[in-house]
């Protein structure tokens, strides 16, 4: 659960309740040793090769992770939301980030030292329980999307897409528009096509009005057929 707040420099435990498991004394510990970084839009947050020297847990603001690949075409692998953590896979397997990170829209990281992070998860072992089932549920949303971009129809493609936007960001105080902006591009990222296809397919979908777009806003108007079509490719 992510918890509102105020001021962007509050306890890391005002983010989110995955630190509700920690003792006073790890708290204390934990918020005199994270450090806090604002980031601009388009801002990289860490690149591919890098060495991860720090766990980081989003307080404001939307990332987008993304490997580059065969001709500098990018590949959108999954979006982070306020309370959620990142860079943590490639600590965990000791290896240097074979992703990108970047902020989409402004964003406040708070930023846990690795040796900080790896004493709180020996010292807690509900925390290491925690990003074992992170890690899990990961796995499976990976294995389940790899197989959805390479065997579905462009249609099923960015219809699973704007479903999956849905579930990780919610929908405004309509009930219907996404609570994000993507570009084309990214939206075409996301869901493993080129940017003409994407922008054809959103434009076939609002003519058959299961959408509507406003600039970067996407609503969703038949959410049944929306869900059809990704189920069905």
């Amino acid at each position: 659960m992510v918890k509102k707040f105020e001021s962007d420099y509050v306890g890391i435990e005002e983010i989110s309740d995955v630190w509700s498991v920690l003792t006073p004394d790890q708290l204390t510990y934990l918020n005199r040793n994270c450090m806090i970084r604002k980031f601009k839009k388009n801002e990289m947050v860490y690149c591919e090769g890098e060495v991860p020297t720090h766990v980081l847990c989003v307080a404001k603001g939307k990332l987008k992770i993304f490997r580059t690949g065969v001709g500098g075409r990018s590949q959108i692998v999954r979006v982070v939301k306020p309370g959620e953590m990142l860079a943590y896979r490639a600590m965990f397997a000791m290896e240097n980030f074979v992703t990108n990170a970047c902020a989409f829209e402004p964003a406040v990281i708070y930023m846990i030292p690795r040796d900080v992070f790896k004493n709180l998860l020996v010292q807690n072992s509900e925390l290491s329980w925690y990003f074992i089932h992170k890690l899990s549920v990961d796995l499976g949303i990976a294995d389940k999307r790899a197989v959805s971009l390479t065997q579905k129809h462009v249609r099923g493609r960015l219809a699973e897409s704007l479903i999956f936007l849905r579930d990780n960001f919610g929908l405004e105080e309509d009930g219907a528009t996404l609570d994000v902006c993507l570009s084309r591009e990214d939206i075409a990222s996301l869901s493993n096509m080129t940017t003409s296809n994407a922008i054809r397919t959103l434009s076939w979908m609002a003519h058959e009005n299961i959408i509507q777009i406003d600039g970067r806003k996407i609503k969703i108007v038949d959410e049944n057929y929306l869900s059809f079509l990704s189920r069905n490719g």
